[in-house]
């Protein structure tokens, strides 16, 4: 009962805060900074098309929804390289890990680094270049914790440092996300009292932070005073906010061909589908719907796709985004010892692993413009 008025309360502030600060979306397109918050860096919930606010597990949820990384059994750790906008030569790096400290408690940080190659200096003098080259980056560290309130309410919080840099400028700042997963229980399942644990709520509100200005030498220049006389001067950088978002979403997990293990009063199944749907209201672009299916088969293998869908997507002069909205992807996994004798697939209906795996996750989400985004990732979970 406490669970749920406290589930209740924050969804009421959620409410508020989404109606103060989040009503404004497209009017404000292109008055926020640090977009690279937007970006998933993750393969498995992009090749989802980022629906699977409700039902993501692991270290991905501290991009996602921070609550799933409390479904961490004993540790995960993996690193995802993403080929952004093939042909524009980006590339983006990221690694994570999670880990349970306590009975009911997770820690996690990550590591998100881009990589735009060398560009070559210019000047008004030398417009051509040919003095050398500078690298900027964009680099995002998060510390998460997530807990298990309950068996049905999962709750966390990150703490982002936000860093950007070119060759004589930077820019700092922090933000935080906050989130919660809530597994229904709605209905009966087909071995007798036990509630059902298919029906998923995830809720979440990213990116609330400083506002970020860019500083240093390039921001001055030596000009003449009216009297002749050398100086310098620094021209003011204006400040700009973070792309606070917030995301509510739903999934439903299916157990195919499910089979009663009467003994044990519990429903498994070899072949599992998650349907998942994701509303994102943007307070500095369009609202986005999301939408995705996974399949999965024991542990072995998972097919997932995703859509995501905004205002303007199919108009040519509208369209506010590179991505053309579908996404695919896939993992393989291989257990890392047998299973224990006994146990069951199908018993967990999150993507969660019931027992120590080294996976290989894909994911590619197609664009109007270059060669999409192609994101491999190597996983191991304990």
């Amino acid at each position: 009962g406490i669970m749920m008025i406290a589930l209740g309360l924050l969804l009421a502030v959620l409410g508020l805060i989404s109606t103060n600060l989040f009503a404004g979306n497209w009017q404000r397109a292109g008055q926020a900074g640090a977009s690279q918050l937007l970006i998933n860096p993750w393969a498995r919930s992009s090749g989802f098309g980022d629906a699977n606010v409700a039902c993501v597990t692991g270290y991905e949820s501290m991009h996602l929804n921070i609550a799933g990384m409390a479904f961490t059994k004993k540790l995960e750790v993996g690193f995802n390289n993403s080929q952004y906008f093939v042909g524009t030569g980006i590339q983006v790096n990221a690694a994570a890990l999670a880990v349970r400290v306590g009975e009911n408690s997770v820690l996690g940080a990550m590591v998100e680094a881009f990589n735009w190659g060398e560009i070559d200096r210019t000047s008004e003098a030398m417009p051509e270049g040919g003095f050398g080259t500078f690298k900027p980056g964009y680099t995002v560290i998060g510390l998460s914790y997530a807990r298990e309130f309950s068996n049905s309410i999962f709750g966390g919080i990150t703490v982002k440092i936000i860093n950007e840099h070119i060759d004589n400028l930077s820019a700092n700042g922090f933000a935080f996300d906050a989130g919660i997963q809530y597994i229904t229980g709605f209905g009966k399942d087909k071995a007798g009292n036990r509630k059902r644990d298919n029906l998923h709520f995830g809720i979440t509100m990213k990116n609330v932070g400083t506002t970020m200005k860019y500083s240093g030498d390039g921001m001055s220049f030596v000009g003449l005073s009216p009297t002749g006389t050398s100086m310098s001067v620094e021209n003011r950088s204006q400040e700009f906010e973070l792309p606070s978002l917030i995301k509510i979403g739903f999934s439903y997990h299916i157990k195919l061909a499910a089979k009663v293990d009467e003994e044990e009063e519990t429903v498994y199944s070899n072949h599992n589908l998650a349907i998942a749907l994701n509303f994102t209201s943007n307070s500095f672009t369009n609202d986005q719907f999301h939408i995705g299916l996974e399949y999965s088969f024991m542990e072995y293998l998972f097919i997932r796709g995703g859509y995501t869908y905004e205002k303007g997507l199919y108009s040519v002069d509208n369209c506010m985004t590179a991505f053309s909205g579908p996404s695919v992807g896939m993992t393989l996994q291989a257990p890392l010892k047998k299973k224990e004798e006994g146990t069951k697939y199908g018993l967990n209906t999150t993507s969660c692993s019931t027992r120590p795996v080294i996976g290989v996750d894909y994911s590619y989400r197609f664009t109007n413009v270059f060669g999409g985004v192609h994101t491999f990732g190597l996983r191991v979970t304990m």
